[in-house]
């Protein structure tokens, strides 16, 4: 129980159903839907469109998306990628020949087709009970009548804003600045997409004006993308991954996206004893940091699309071989230099409903504003995923044409004794893979309930060393710098997590990070 006399947030907690999420008025939009008879899949789905209108630095309807869910009254999981892939004309080696190391996080390059509509739709037609029209008229509603900028949304705003090109500025920008907390913003032109999809389904976006406006604006920036590449998008089923952790089995996405990292991470972790350590002090920040290289290493050898030896990389035989490399007392070298682009901006939903089914869905740009491009007419950001693949030859994870580069957004469901009792996520880019097993670690290794361990202090060692929050102490930065670790003060908080325990008495008890200004509501 947390210290009532300190600043915090109580977790929430309700048997009809609970949305947890980084924005308020999404969450408020999600709950609305269940108590219009909606279920999970619906009112992620609302809530989701919300995020677009209410986070557009982070998400968008031309982004990429990863769902996790469980069917009620099942405790099988499901998994739907809806990551785009590269248009049928990309060529890593056309880069090369320009000069080009890495595909650039900027600009026309990196775009990669938008899946995240095509799973929507097909989530919807599959699993939803509303229809798309009335999922997505919250969001027409926002996009027209304008959404009130939160505070850390203009936080990140004024940050990401110097990304925006050409159009984008246009249409995400107020009056050439970046909007401040509790200013309107309007998004009439994707009001006007959500409308044609709503009408005509997947259509609306993939086809027709609204698809010639995007493959033309891109074709005006030198991108090779066809409207045949934006036809044929198409989202995918598959069988999740899953590792145990001390009696807990995390389950994750399989590759091209990153959830096989945050499994290996807790295969290494399981070789020490966590519980034992300070869970803000030095030892435990140490074993992590060296652990997360490790297993990042791995990821940037195996995992791709398709994923090359990904057994080797979930063996325990493995993770034993990597955790005997760690030195208590003293920080390694960069097992190797992160040579694929990451960073940190990300929305994440879950959704659980009276019937008990459950959703994790994580919907993403990228990097802030992602390409840093627009469509002309209708303002749809592009993502720049294709800055997650590698210029290497013959790497697993080359940019080639018809192919999903390496992801970082990864929903998350836990089981214990073959129950799925917990829905999360954590954003934050590279950061994910860490989020996920520290998250864990948090509750199976110091007993903490799911909201003090979202709560809790963070650190992350990544390719510009090990970032902290100003939750760890100077006494703790001081003895990990001595280790070897350059350690800095983050420049803002390091990525933010959200979950749903389902409990076995019928409780739902939701948790949302104060890192957001989102929250969790239930009924």
């Amino acid at each position: 129980m947390r210290d009532f006399h300190l600043p915090g947030r109580s977790a929430v907690y309700a048997t009809n159903g609970i949305c947890a999420t980084s924005h308020p008025l999404a969450a408020k939009v999600a709950i609305d839907t269940l108590q219009a008879g909606g279920n999970a899949v619906d009112a992620a789905l609302a809530g989701a469109f919300v995020l677009g209108i209410a986070e557009p630095q982070m998400c968008g309807i031309g982004g990429d998306c990863f769902v996790l869910m469980k069917p009620a009254g099942s405790e099988e999981i499901l998994a739907l990628n809806g990551s785009g892939r590269a248009p049928a004309a990309y060529s890593a080696e056309a880069m090369r020949a320009r000069g080009l190391s890495a595909v650039p996080l900027r600009g026309v390059d990196p775009v990669t087709l938008p899946g995240a509509m095509d799973a929507f739709c097909r989530l919807s037609d599959r699993h939803g009970k509303l229809g798309l029209d009335r999922i997505l008229a919250p969001a027409i509603h926002y996009a027209d009548t304008g959404i009130p900028v939160a505070p850390r949304v203009a936080f990140d705003w004024a940050d990401d804003a110097p990304a925006l090109q050409g159009a984008a500025r246009r249409h995400y920008l107020i009056n050439d600045q970046a909007p401040r907390t509790g200013q309107l913003f309007r998004a009439p032109g994707q009001a006007e997409v959500l409308r044609r999809m709503a009408r005509e389904g997947r259509n609306g976006f993939y086809t027709g004006e609204v698809a010639e406006d995007m493959i033309a604006s891109l074709q005006a920036l030198g991108g090779c993308h066809t409207m045949e590449d934006l036809a044929s998008v198409t989202c995918e089923d598959t069988t999740p991954i899953h590792g145990p952790y001390k009696g807990t089995d995390l389950y994750e996405h399989p590759p091209n996206g990153q959830g096989a990292t945050a499994i290996l991470m807790l295969n290494i972790l399981s070789h020490f004893d966590l519980a034992a350590m300070d869970p803000f002090g030095t030892q435990r920040a140490h074993i992590e940091a060296e652990a997360a290289k490790l297993a990042y290493d791995a990821r940037d050898r195996f995992i791709a699309d398709p994923a090359a030896r990904l057994d080797h990389m979930l063996s325990p035989a493995t993770a034993a071989k990597l955790a005997a490399l760690i030195n208590p007392k003293r920080t390694m070298a960069a097992a190797k230099p992160l040579t694929e682009a990451v960073h940190k901006d990300t929305i994440y939903i879950t959704v659980v409903d009276r019937d008990r089914m459950a959703v994790s869905l994580i919907y993403s740009i990228f990097w802030g504003f992602g390409a840093g491009i627009a469509s002309e007419k209708f303002g749809i950001t592009f993502q720049n995923r294709g800055a997650g693949f590698t210029l290497t030859p013959d790497h697993p994870n080359e940019a080639t044409p018809g192919k999903r580069p390496m992801h970082t957004i990864i929903p998350g469901m836990l089981k214990q004794n073959s129950r799925v009792t917990m829905p999360f996520g954590v954003m934050g880019g590279a950061y994910q893979p860490c989020g996920h097993a520290r998250f864990v670690s948090n509750m199976v290794d110091y007993g903490m309930d799911a909201q003090a361990a979202i709560d809790a202090p963070r650190c992350f060692s990544g390719a510009e060393g090990m970032v902290v929050e100003r939750g760890y102490s100077d006494t703790v930065r001081a003895e990990l710098a001595a280790m070897g670790h350059p350690v800095s003060i983050a420049h803002e908080p390091i990525g933010g997590a959200q979950a749903i325990l389902i409990g076995e008495d019928g409780v739902l008890v939701g948790a949302s990070d104060p890192r957001k200004d989102g929250c969790a509501l239930g009924y």
